[in-house]
C-alpha cells in the first residue's frame, strides 16, 4: 500500500494520517494494524512504515528513515491541449504511468472543449488530483505537476534548452534522441494543430508515430513511452 504525505511529514518516527489518505487506508484498502505502508511525498522521497493503529479519525504509522529517489533523465514535459470528456483524464493518467514529469494544459484553437477563466483553477486542481492518484497506483515517488498556459506562445516562453518535438500525423520522421536531459513534446487536439500554431512551433522537430492517425489522448502517451524506451529510464 502506498500513500502520499507532505514533505514536512516524511520523517522517521510516529505519524498521524487523516483525511483522504486515512480514508484510503481504512476504507478502500481495509488496512489493519501491523500492515506495511510505503510513504511518498511527491517530491522524490519515500519511507517504509508500519500501521500502529487505525481509528475512525486517523491512522497512526511508525515511519522508518526516508530515502531519496533520484528521477532518471531526461525530464519530459508534455503540452497537451484540452480534450473532450473523460478522455482527458485517461490521457493524464497514462502520461503519469509512462513517465511524463510535467504536463502543461493549453487551449488549442481547434480543441472542442473550451474552458472559461473562472473554471480554470478548479479544473487544473481536478487534473492534479487525477495525476496524484495515478502516481500512487503506478508507484511513482514524484508527482508530475499540471499547469495551465493561456496559449501556446505562453507555454513555450519559459522552456529550457533541450530536445523539442511536435507530433504530426503527416510526418515521416521518427523520434531521434541524442542523450537529452530535457524533452518537450507538443501534441494537438482532435482537429489537429492550426496553421498559426504550427508556425509557432517552427523550431520543433516534427515527428510521426506510425501510419495511422492516433487520437488526441493516445498520441502524447505513445510519444512519452518512446522517449523512455529510447533512453531506458
Amino acid at each position: 500500500m502506498r500513500i502520499f504525505v507532505e514533505p514536512a511529514q516524511l520523517v522517521a518516527g510516529e505519524l498521524s494520517v487523516r483525511g483522504d489518505e486515512h480514508h484510503y487506508l481504512g476504507r478502500v484498502r481495509r488496512a489493519r494494524a501491523g500492515d506495511a505502508v510505503e510513504l511518498v511525498d511527491g517530491a522524490g522521497h519515500r519511507a517504509a512504515a508500519t500501521i500502529v493503529r487505525i481509528t475512525d479519525a486517523e491512522t497512526v504509522l511508525a515511519v522508518a528513515t526516508p530515502e531519496t529517489i533520484v528521477a532518471a533523465p531526461p525530464f519530459i514535459r508534455v503540452l497537451v491541449p484540452l480534450i473532450k470528456g473523460d478522455r482527458m483524464d485517461i490521457c493524464l493518467e497514462k502520461l503519469v504511468e509512462v513517465g511524463a514529469d510535467a504536463i502543461v494544459v493549453w487551449p488549442a484553437a481547434r480543441s472542442i472543449v473550451k474552458l472559461e477563466p473562472d473554471r480554470r483553477d478548479a479544473r487544473i486542481a481536478k487534473y492534479q488530483s487525477a495525476v496524484q492518484a495515478a502516481a500512487r497506483q503506478c508507484g511513482r515517488a514524484q508527482i508530475p505537476v499540471v499547469t495551465w498556459a493561456d496559449d501556446l506562445s505562453a507555454a513555450l516562453a519559459t522552456l529550457p534548452p533541450g530536445s523539442r518535438f511536435v507530433l504530426d500525423p503527416t510526418s515521416d520522421q521518427s523520434l531521434v534522441l541524442d542523450a537529452p536531459t530535457d524533452v518537450t513534446i507538443v501534441s494537438g487536439p482532435e482537429g489537429g494543430l492550426a496553421p498559426s500554431e504550427l508556425d509557432t512551433l517552427l523550431g520543433f522537430s516534427s515527428i510521426g508515430l506510425g501510419p495511422r492517425v492516433l487520437r488526441a489522448e493516445t498520441a502524447p502517451v505513445i510519444a512519452v513511452a518512446l522517449v523512455r524506451a529510447a533512453t531506458r529510464s
